[in-house]
């Protein structure tokens, strides 16, 4: 049992408290109130002079799937020998031993999405994990959180200079579709057979996984950059009646009415980046607040390792120069990432029966000059720096 005194408290919710207490039981918040009050026999979390806020919430990286200090020994994020791999799980090459998950703790970062990279046209199924726990499996929070897929240059560049498919935008739409309508006829197999009409088909790992696709029970995670691959994005969607979140959204602004039609939901950045390819082209600090104004659900990434995961709250903090509102920037990296991953009633924010993920920070995350003096992950001190 403990108790956060004194702090300055963001609950993410509405309601802050200048000097508040946080009290956490059995690894959940119970109770939130204002004021310093220390229940007898519960332990003091002194938070005088700081700020209390949800843990930082990461809903696109590739952490301990793509280890910053290895190249082809810890780089498993593509199998770049098949352009449509929905089977594969990120969560079977991540290696929770990776530095990048101190790095996270050190940022403030409770909660992380790991995703395949987008070197094939499907890459395979997401996962959201706490950054802390005795083991991976331990630190699995939601599996699978999304499919992962990807328009643009990636695909092409891979696979193009194979002088295999995908050697265009074109083919890359088309292997979607393909797998899509395979999926939907292995699923009318299915249900055929379940009805005494005809046998059961043999079991298809690929399409099982993109079934899930179809019926609604994961989103299609489509990485696209450049604003016309984000409308074949919408098309696929529109066709196929999928859940659909935009990865990357980098010339999202340019279509923000057409993103907000279709319902679809973004998780924009990395936000520090320069032009490094052709399709980053448009890239802009405004398109957080274009994408509010427009009604789009977003949040922010950092896409780990391409900016270090630590950077996170700066990278949102960014979006405020842009022109977002810093309490809906600071919303993209807590509760309304939560809400896209649908772990809102867990994560992202300070009320009770919620996961006791909290930090503990002597400024502002937006402030570079902020230090993150302690983490708790499930009511547990995991990181602390004295």
């Amino acid at each position: 049992m403990i108790a956060i005194t004194g702090g300055r408290v963001l609950t993410m919710t509405g309601r802050n408290f200048q000097a508040g207490t946080v009290i956490i039981e059995k690894g959940k918040i119970s109770e939130v109130l204002e004021g310093i009050k220390a229940p007898p026999g519960y332990e003091i979390i002194d938070a005088r002079g700081k700020l209390v806020l949800p843990g930082l919430v990461d809903a696109h990286c590739h952490l301990g799937i793509v280890e910053e200090v290895y190249r082809v020994e810890g780089d498993d994020g593509n199998e770049i020998t098949d352009p449509v791999t929905p089977q594969l799980r990120a969560v079977d090459g991540i290696n929770p031993d990776d530095l990048g998950f101190g790095d996270a703790l050190s940022g403030g970062v409770t909660t992380v999405v790991v995703a395949p990279g987008s070197a094939n046209v499907i890459g395979g199924q997401m996962v959201a994990l706490k950054t802390w726990g005795r083991g991976l499996d331990e630190m699995i929070l939601k599996f699978p959180v999304g499919m992962k897929a990807a328009l643009g240059e990636n695909p092409k560049r891979n696979y193009g200079s194979q002088k295999k498919t995908p050697l265009t935008r074109m083919a890359s739409a088309a292997l979607i579709r393909e797998a899509l309508v395979k999926a939907g006829e292995y699923m009318q197999k299915i249900d055929r057979a379940a009805g005494g009409q005809g046998e059961y088909p043999d079991r298809d790992l690929k399409l099982e996984a993109l079934a899930r696709v179809l019926k609604g029970e994961i989103p299609l995670r489509l990485h696209a950059h450049r604003a016309d691959d984000i409308m074949t994005a919408l098309r696929l969607a529109g066709e196929f009646n999928l859940k659909l979140v935009v990865e990357h959204c980098t010339e999202g602004h340019k279509i923000a009415g057409e993103l907000a039609k279709s319902g679809a939901k973004a998780v924009i950045g990395p936000i520090i980046s320069n032009r490094a390819k052709v399709e980053l082209k448009g890239i802009s600090l405004e398109t957080a607040s274009i994408l509010t104004s427009a009604g789009v659900d977003f949040a922010i990434m950092t896409d780990h390792p391409v900016v270090p995961i630590q950077y996170l709250g700066i990278s949102a903090g960014l979006t405020v120069r842009g022109g977002l509102d810093e309490e809906k920037a600071l919303r993209a990296v807590t509760l309304d990432a939560a809400g896209i991953l649908g772990l809102e009633d867990r994560i992202g924010s300070l009320e009770p029966g919620k996961d006791a993920d909290v930090v503990i920070m002597d400024g502002h995350p937006f402030d570079v000059r902020s230090r993150v003096t302690r983490v708790l992950i499930s009511g547990r001190t995991v990181y602390e720096n004295k």
